[in-house]
């Protein structure tokens, strides 16, 4: 009686055990699944989390397996951060150091600040993050219609005549567009002085000048480059789409380009910045120039190598010309697109050329500054890759 009691008593408890480890699976399961750390634990999230831990702690980890790194660790500064606050900051993303992750999704529009700076260039700071603003649909829509008087005017005399051609240059490797081909900068517009209506649907004042310039500095350095002058706001206005479309609309002109031309593995997204001329302008040399700087999305899968690119081009901009890069900045969807068209190759650039204020002298030394680097490190690559090219 006692022996079928004590394995009766034994059932119960396994199967009690039993039911205590699936209920705790299942919690964790679905705890995991509750807080989306499947997002979190990305190599990105890793890295961030690593830089804001002392190195002293990884050091004082590593020392209880390697005796001879005792010597070189400080007690103090390795258990400066302990296990508790690395284990919330992970899980909540909340670091005591950074006010920001405290309020940021309870302020609206506070988020538009948790931008990340990878690489700060000279100057840059918390205080002047790149500032996207949205157009005013009114001015385009005005100077459209102005645009439409004019042509009812116009003869048709040059008809039949194309413009100058860019040179070819065997295979085009780099497509250029403009995502929000409506930003414009003051000095190009004649009697505007408010920063928020420098936009304009005009090529040859807006951002696709810019994109112009770029692709005929490329080309004359052997690198074959195409662009798109799609007027975006009309694009967008066809299709009855918003301002918020714009990467989606760029994205299918992307995609229609790559389909014809395989050769292409370089894109260029380029905009401008609606800082003012303090935060945009730089100094080198007794010369003026437009800062550029480099955003990527952090949403897609060619982070990592995209974050690589813009990383090396700032060292090398940098290099030559001091103080022309504002830095590499992160973002992911809730701080803006986070993907910005950079899935579809591991070699795509957003590239902000100067802000409002910029006027085109500062603008084409800061294009051909920027056209100089990229080729250097593309004819770089194609020497170590073994191209025939």
């Amino acid at each position: 009686m006692r022996e079928k009691n004590g394995k009766l008593i034994f059932f119960i408890r396994l199967n009690a055990i039993n039911i205590v480890l699936f209920i705790l699976i299942f919690g964790i399961v679905f705890t995991i699944n509750f807080m989306d750390f499947k997002h979190k634990f990305t190599s990105s999230f890793i890295h961030n989390t690593g830089e804001n831990i002392s190195s002293n702690f990884f050091l004082y980890l590593m020392s209880s397996e390697i005796h001879q790194l005792k010597d070189v660790t400080d007690d103090e500064d390795s258990m400066s951060i302990s296990i508790s606050k690395i284990l919330v900051t992970s899980m909540t993303n909340i670091w005591p150091e950074d006010i920001r992750t405290f309020i940021g999704r309870e302020l609206p529009g506070l988020s538009l600040y948790n931008t990340e700076i990878a690489v700060a260039g000279n100057g840059t700071n918390l205080t002047n993050l790149p500032v996207e603003s949205s157009p005013p649909l009114e001015v385009l829509l005005k100077e459209i219609e102005e645009i439409e008087k004019e042509k009812r005017y116009k003869t048709d005399s040059n008809s039949g005549q194309d413009s100058t051609p860019v040179p070819k240059t065997g295979e085009n490797k780099v497509f250029i567009y403009q995502s929000h081909s409506w930003e414009s900068f003051i000095p190009l517009l004649n009697g505007v002085t408010n920063p928020d209506e420098a936009v304009s649907i005009n090529e040859d004042k807006n951002i696709i000048a810019i994109g112009k310039k770029l692709q005929e500095e490329l080309n004359k350095r052997g690198i074959g480059t195409s662009q798109s002058t799609a007027n975006v706001t009309e694009e967008l206005k066809k299709k009855n789409w918003n301002y918020n479309h714009s990467y989606e609309l760029s994205r299918g002109l992307v995609q229609e380009v790559m389909a014809t031309e395989d050769s292409i593995n370089y894109l260029i997204d380029i905009h401008r910045d609606s800082q003012r001329k303090k935060v945009t302008t730089s100094t080198i040399n007794g010369k003026s120039f437009a800062r550029l700087f480099f955003v990527v999305g952090k949403a897609n899968k060619n982070y990592e190598e995209n974050l690589h690119l813009a990383k090396e081009l700032h060292q090398k901009l940098e290099e030559k010309y001091p103080g022309i890069s504002r830095g590499v900045f992160i973002k992911g969807k809730n701080e803006g697109n986070g993907v910005y068209n950079q899935d579809l190759t591991n070699k795509s650039m957003l590239l902000e050329f100067g802000g409002v204020d910029n006027n085109m002298e500062e603008l084409n030394r800061s294009i051909e500054a920027f056209a100089e680097v990229l080729s250097e490190y593309y004819w770089k690559a194609e020497e170590v890759s073994g191209s025939p090219e």
